[in-house]
């Protein structure tokens, strides 16, 4: 909106400094600080609401006995990173534009599923809140939005997105494009509900998810202005997407807003995101790298989220097998999802987050490096 409002003043009035608004660097650096002044500001008295509504996180019995301390912090965060995300994204994009569009309205959808998923825990007392069948439902339905959208209205999006709308870049290899054809709804359903759920799964720690969604937000802010920028893109090698470099000021909108939650959340955590944030944390990282055509990235940049989603579905399929074969369930990890297999061993929460973070940051460098070794 502050766009569309600046162009106009600048037609009229021509006043110094305005053009400034034309670049995607200036929005996006002020997208982000604008994101850190809100958490600043509304994140307290957010904090303050949930405790005086005795909205708090309950013990996890698939949790370490340590765990149980967390019993009674405030939950639903997640509601401070939607608000910090979604102002600055609405206030300093294209707000016409398909691609930033399309990401808040992913963001949304699944950060109201995951607010009626913690509501039904946490207010209404039901053990396991929104049953895990209507969760990927709603999934499901955002997912066959976007990927509609996509595949059916490609003349939404400029240049020549249209000839591409199927297709996915395959990193570490020149030129090469998969198309998925008809098959791309249901790879964009797939990819959305897997990459919410990842999320999910690795908000088990003080800090750990909203510290590597911000390490990925930082990374693809920077794939998808090289991806907007005619020069940058024929440089590297990769396809120019006319008008996605919009979504880097979303990106900086998000690495503000996690950096701005990390703030409250970080160890002793005095907030938890809860799903309201982590399922549309992990739905908009899915969706921008849908957008930017990086679908095969994924496992690279959120390499983390993918470790946490591989450990439980191991786990829990060996110990479905072992069970079946010797009858008794065997383990491969001392507890699933991977970080609790860390803390079962002895490691520090902190250590645990702070090596998880490490991690994260190479995978970041070696996903950023695809796009030049090919």
């Amino acid at each position: 909106m502050l766009y569309y409002l600046a162009q106009y003043i600048n037609e009229l009035f021509s006043p110094p400094g305005f053009g400034l608004f034309r670049f995607v660097t200036f929005r996006a650096a002020a997208a982000a600080l604008t994101a850190l002044l809100i958490a600043f500001v509304f994140g307290p008295k957010i904090i303050r609401r949930l405790k005086r509504l005795q909205i708090a996180e309950q013990g996890k019995k698939e949790a370490p006995k340590s765990h149980m301390a967390k019993a009674g912090t405030p939950t639903m965060g997640g509601l401070i990173v939607l608000l910090s995300l979604v102002v600055p994204a609405l206030l300093w994009c294209d707000i016409q534009s398909a691609y930033v569009l399309l990401a808040v309205v992913v963001t949304l959808f699944l950060g109201g599923v995951g607010f009626l998923d913690d509501y039904l825990k946490v207010v209404k007392k039901l053990p396991k809140g929104l049953i895990g069948r209507y969760k990927i439902v709603g999934q499901v339905a955002i997912g066959l939005v976007l990927g509609g959208t996509i595949y059916f209205f490609p003349e939404w999006f400029p240049g020549n997105y249209a000839s591409i709308n199927t297709y996915s870049t395959v990193p570490f290899v020149k030129d090469a494009f998969f198309n998925f054809g008809i098959l791309y709804i249901p790879v964009v359903v797939f990819v959305l509900t897997a990459t919410s759920n990842a999320v999910n799964l690795t908000d088990g720690l003080d800090g750990l998810a909203i510290g590597t969604v911000s390490v990925v937000a930082l990374a693809v802010a920077l794939i998808t202005y090289l991806s907007g920028n005619a020069v940058a893109a024929n440089y590297l090698g990769i396809p120019h997407l006319r008008g996605i470099d919009e979504l880097a000021i979303f990106c900086a909108a998000l690495l503000g807003a996690g950096l701005g939650f990390l703030w409250f959340n970080a160890y002793p955590a005095q907030v938890f995101m809860g799903d309201t944030g982590s399922l549309a944390l992990g739905g908009s990282i899915g969706a921008l790298m849908i957008l930017v055509k990086k679908e095969y990235m994924i496992p690279i940049l959120g390499g983390i989220f993918f470790a946490e989603s591989l450990s439980v579905m191991l786990q829990v399929g060996y110990f479905k097998y072992t069970k079946r074969r010797y009858g008794e369930g065997r383990r491969i990890f001392r507890r699933a999802p991977l970080h609790h297999h860390f803390e079962e061993k002895g490691w520090p929460e902190a250590k645990i987050v702070t090596r998880f973070y490490i991690v994260a940051i190479l995978l970041a460098i070696l996903g950023l490096t695809t796009l030049k070794i090919r």
